[in-house]
């Protein structure tokens, strides 16, 4: 018969003790032993509001494009006309201060403002043409989409000023007319004035 070695079983309970007692000791030294310090630093820090995504409301851009849409829309007098230029010139305006308040905030928007610029252009090609409602609310929709973004990333206490103009945007209907449709197309530009104003 063959003989059945039994080998004694090695015991690993003073391993796990001294391994956590290592870990006690770690504990003590990194969590315990600085609460003090963690506690000045706290008190140190208390006066400022912490979120995710800074809200630069408050802070003064001053950005001279910004403040010549909002001027023209404030302060412009024109009528809308078969010719749309009035309404050519507010949404290059809009584009021009929606992307530099894009570079203010580091927010790269290139691609869409070309968009825009497209829309923009063909409202002016054929005065007869019927899509010019259609070009605007898409490219009303390109901005406002940009804004919020911005809004999002830079301004979160701005939420309610998006909101009102997403639904200025929405209010232009693609298949009137734009001259049958001018107060919904001038309440678009001046949402859009009112958000930038408190961006800027």
């Amino acid at each position: 018969m063959a003989e059945i070695k039994i080998e004694k079983r090695k015991t690993i309970w003073p391993w796990l003790l001294a391994g956590l007692f290592v870990v006690a000791l770690l504990i003590y030294f990194l969590v315990l032993r600085n609460n003090g310090n963690i506690t000045e630093s706290v008190n140190e820090v208390e006066n400022f509001t912490y979120t995710e995504h800074p809200d630069l409301i408050g802070v003064i851009e001053n950005n001279s494009t910004v403040a010549a849409y909002i001027d023209f829309v404030e302060n412009t007098n024109k009528e809308m006309s078969l010719d749309h230029a009035y309404t050519n010139e507010a949404l290059i305006k809009l584009i021009e201060a929606t992307n530099a308040m894009a570079d203010e905030v580091g927010y790269e928007v290139r691609a869409d403002i070309e968009k825009v610029r497209e829309y923009a252009q063909h409202i002016t090609i054929d005065p007869f043409e019927t899509t010019h409602a259609d070009a605007i609310r898409k490219g009303s929709d390109i901005l406002t989409n940009v804004l919020q973004n911005i809004q999002k990333a830079k301004y979160p206490g701005l939420s309610d000023e998006v909101e009102e103009l997403k639904s200025a945007s929405k209010s232009i209907n693609p298949i009137v007319l734009t001259l049958e449709q001018q107060d919904a197309v001038k309440n678009y530009f001046a949402k859009a004035s009112d958000l930038l104003k408190k961006m800027n």
